[in-house]
C-alpha cells in the first residue's frame, strides 16, 4: 500500500508522516508593524501502531491520513 523505505540499523527518523510525508514547514510571524520573525507550522502527527511488512510498528502518521482511511491501526 503506502509503505516508505525505512532506515536500516535502527537510525532515528525525522518526525514525518509515514504515509503522506507531511512534516513541519517554516514561515514567518507578521506583526501589525510588518515585522518578521521565524516560526514553524507543525503537522498534526500521531504516534500509532500499524502493520509494516506484516509486523506491527509504531510510526508517525498524520491525522488527515488516519481520518481518510489511508492507514489502519493495529
Amino acid at each position: 500500500m503506502f509503505v516508505k523505505a525505512m532506515h536500516e540499523g535502527g537510525e532515528k527518523m525525522a518526525k514525518e508522516c509515514f504515509v503522506t510525508g507531511r512534516k513541519a514547514r517554516s514561515g514567518n510571524n507578521r506583526s501589525h508593524a510588518n515585522n518578521k520573525s521565524k516560526r514553524r507550522f507543525a503537522a498534526n502527527l500521531q504516534k500509532v501502531r500499524i502493520m509494516v511488512d506484516g509486523k506491527p510498528k509504531k510510526v508517525w502518521v498524520s491525522a488527515r491520513a488516519l481520518k481518510s482511511g489511508k492507514v489502519e491501526r493495529v
